[in-house]
């Protein structure tokens, strides 16, 4: 165990390894338990899968009915903090790392790794999905202020699309980027969880309890990340179907089959082992700069193709209504005694919200780390531009070409409700079919397919990579091909078991449910961090 400085007089934070056999240079215990929980989880799912489909709503209906209010509250507190740390001259100028060291990749490759693994895979399903259903319907259009489906409803779209993919989602992983680059680069602690909650808990975050803190952060990780997966190849299947027709990809009303499904399961997590075993500067790096280059393409193809003029409108008055009304979108609860519409609007909000919330805290340990680690001699404002600023615009941009082309082909009556009506994951392609001849379509979705598995290898491969790097104590080298493909096969009997019990509802159900203990982790690491930086002597 190495010695590193201390804060504040309290004891470093030293992991405990092992010197030789199979978990050599990883933490038996952190390794062991998650793999242990879910592998109890998959063997519980496959012998009673209806039965366990049904509990998994039922607690995560408790969960979303019972912490609603803890979801908005600690989310709004992470968007306080991280801009809030950016915006004061005290802190921003603050180094992630030494003082004269120099980022360790150019700008253009960053952004494009952290929207990449950060986001990217639910651009391509939600570009269009997300839009298109506050369109239909909202909290405006429950509460009788628009009406779903009309031209006054669009700006009120947006409003709430953004809400979710803005500031808010990419705070929670800036928080916790933010905390572990700090700890591990100014303060010499290991890249883990447990380091940022060091100047709170002092010598406990070495022992069992900084173990229960990173067994927490690696499940987390698996359940958002499998969420995620399971979107993934649910769209991949859709992509498929769109090229060439295969009916055994879709059922009778257009949703992906579960076999076609556990097939581009199979397809990505094969592929994202190969990529980890890479590591982070050549798979990941490249892989992150081909999918930057394609989101380029496809959006350049929908600013030509697409409903130009209104989606720069879109664009424009989207970026207006959501900064006035995100202060009270960020923290307005809604409760309901089962008479409308309050009853109603707490609905929206558990489906909505609340999972997106949770998506994004469960997200946060795996995105938070890699942030931390493709970062490093970044200032603070610069982190908080480039990890929250910059991918919000990024995610606008798609909502507004992609999304809007949409809404202006349903408005304009050529959809028919084709696009409104069909599964998330055919929404992109009903569009696309929409606007393009058949030929360019098939040409279109290929690009796309091409994309997306980029897009879920970059953050499968990643993700298989944070967790190693939490298991061994912060060893960011940590890239044993057996520890990898034991990963990969976890993901891979997971998210099938999960699919085959319940799809996406399921896999819905237990990332909400193991998102709400790291969202407690989360709050203690932003305190912790504020009150280090406070502490700091100004410079």
């Amino acid at each position: 165990m190495d010695q590193v400085e201390s804060i504040d007089n309290q004891p470093a934070v030293a992991i405990a390894t092992e010197k030789s056999g199979f978990y050599e240079g990883f933490n038996r215990i952190v390794a062991m338990v998650p793999k242990l929980l879910i592998a109890a989880l998959v063997i519980w799912v496959g012998l009673s899968s209806s039965a366990a489909g049904e509990l998994l709503l039922s607690m995560q209906n408790w969960t979303t009915g019972n912490f609603a209010g803890w979801y908005i509250y600690v989310t709004a507190f992470y968007t306080l903090v991280c801009l809030s740390l950016g915006i004061w001259s005290r802190t921003a100028h603050i180094k992630l790392g030494k003082a004269d060291e120099q980022p360790e990749f150019s700008m253009l490759t960053w952004l494009s790794m952290m929207f990449g693994a950060g986001i990217g895979i639910g651009m391509l399903t939600y570009s269009t999905a997300e839009p298109i259903f506050h369109f239909a319907n909202n909290r405006d259009t429950i509460k009788g202020l628009t009406n779903g489906l009309n031209e006054e409803n669009v700006r009120n779209a947006y409003k709430w699309a953004l809400l979710h993919y803005g500031l808010t989602p990419w705070a929670c992983y800036g928080v916790v980027g933010m905390s572990l680059g700090y700890f591990s680069y100014n303060r010499g602690l290991p890249l883990t969880i447990r380091s940022a909650l060091q100047p709170l808990f002092g010598r406990a975050m070495s022992g069992g309890a900084g173990h229960v803190v990173d067994i927490v952060a690696i499940l987390a990780t698996i359940v958002g990340l499998s969420v995620t997966i399971g979107y993934g190849v649910s769209q991949l299947a859709s992509d498929f179907f769109n090229i060439s027709g295969a009916q055994w990809l879709v059922d009778e009303v257009g949703k992906p089959t579960l076999v076609a499904q556990l097939v581009g399961l199979v397809l990505i997590i094969g592929a994202s082992c190969l990529s980890a075993m890479s590591g982070l500067k050549k798979g990941i790096k490249w892989l992150s700069n081909i999918n930057m280059g394609l989101s380029v393409f496809v959006i350049a193809f929908f600013a030509i193709f697409g409903a130009t003029f209104f989606a720069l409108q879109t664009f424009f008055y989207a970026i207006w209504d959501y900064l006035v009304a995100l202060p009270a979108m960020s923290t307005t609860v809604w409760s309901g005694d089962g008479a409308d519409p309050a009853s109603a609007l707490q609905s929206w909000q558990g489906a909505w919200s609340i999972f997106y919330w949770a998506w994004w805290i469960a997200f946060a340990p795996f995105v938070g780390l890699f942030l931390a680690r493709v970062s490093r001699g970044r200032t603070i404002r610069e982190y908080v531009v480039g990890a929250m600023i910059i991918p919000s615009l990024i995610c606008l941009v798609w909502f507004a070409f992609v999304g809007a082309t949409a809404i202006d082909l349903e408005l304009s009556g050529i959809a028919q409700g084709a696009i409104v009506n069909a599964d998330i994951s055919a929404q992109l392609f009903k569009t696309i079919n929409l606007i393009l001849s058949p030929e360019l379509a098939i040409a279109l979705s290929v690009i796309i397919v091409v994309l997306l598995m980029t897009f879920l290898v970059t953050s499968a491969d990643s993700g298989i990579l944070i967790i190693n790097t939490l298991a061994s104590g912060g060893n960011q080298s940590q890239k044993q091909a057996k520890h990898v493909i034991i990963w990969g096969l976890i993901f891979a009997l997971l998210i099938g078991a999960l699919l085959s019990a319940g799809g996406m509802d399921a896999l819905r159900s237990v990332m909400i449910i193991g998102a709400l203990p790291f969202s407690v982790v989360m709050a203690l690491m932003a305190v912790s961090l504020v009150k280090t930086l406070l502490s700091e002597k100004a410079e």
